[in-house]
């Protein structure tokens, strides 16, 4: 695999941790899109319990408890991330009902069928999206529902550097009828799809990463990793710029029934 498409994964988990402290998100979104996904999912009520997995600092989970009245609580297997979380749920004065803990998320620490939904914003993919949907599934009431965001092809063919690219970094990519026969198989019902906007990558993702790593790279002067984990976030957003249209993130929202 060259350097330039060197996944994120195989850089310090630490570093990446402490770089993306620097910015409110972690991935591609916005609170109007956190919200659409939401307005998809009934019967939700005080007595809810909500888990938002993979949650970073908790930018869109913020969102979801500002509009539910259930508990909340979101995991990440950074433990910066999760002090963070904490730290501005506080500040919403929202720590009665969001609490973040440290986890992970193949191996969740909730009671089986207690959880009245299940969330994920561009997190899913630490696990894999069918292995997700399919061990999640156990800790859904029945009614449950399900709402991840996940990256997936717009179209059935494309560019071979963009092919290689998502190949070398996470090969579970796929089209959206793909994605949504993988929901069906797992027992869902598929409730909602939808593309997320150009500007959760741009405006809200990519354009405050380029302060973020400037910081960092003033902080560490000379450190070859941090040098791969720039490069990769400059290469990852001119492929954005060249081919998107042809991928993207996807939000699934499904309700389990079986």
């Amino acid at each position: 695999m060259s350097n330039e498409n060197k996944t994120i994964l195989e850089i310090d988990v630490n570093l990446i941790c402490e770089f993306f402290l620097n910015v409110k998100r972690q991935g591609p979104g916005s609170p109007d899109v956190t919200l659409k996904a939401l307005s998809f999912v009934d019967n939700l009520t005080e007595k809810s319990l909500i888990a938002d997995l993979g949650c970073g600092t908790g930018g869109q989970t913020m969102t979801l408890a500002q509009h539910t009245t259930g508990h909340i609580t979101g995991l990440d297997c950074f433990p910066g991330f999760v002090e963070r979380f904490n730290y501005n749920a506080r500040e919403l004065n929202l720590q009665e009902r969001v609490k973040g803990i440290v986890g992970s998320m193949d191996a969740l620490p909730f009671e089986e069928e207690g959880l009245d939904l299940i969330w994920s914003e561009g997190a899913i993919y630490n696990i894999g999206f069918e292995r997700g949907l399919n061990e999640w599934r156990r800790y859904l009431k029945m009614g449950g529902y399900v709402a991840v965001s996940e990256s997936s092809w717009f179209t059935e063919e494309r560019p071979a550097e963009i092919h290689d690219f998502w190949m070398s970094v996470y090969p579970e990519i796929d089209t959206i009828p793909n994605k949504v026969a993988q929901i069906q198989k797992a027992g869902y019902i598929p409730v909602a799809t939808f593309i997320l906007p150009e500007y959760c990558w741009t405006e809200n993702y990519f354009t405050p990463l380029i302060k973020a790593r400037e910081i960092f790279s003033q902080k560490y002067p000379g450190n070859k990793t941090v040098e791969e984990l720039m490069k990769f976030g400059r290469h990852e957003a001119e492929l954005y710029r060249k081919y998107k249209e042809f991928y993207g993130y996807v939000f699934y929202i499904a309700k389990k029934v079986k």
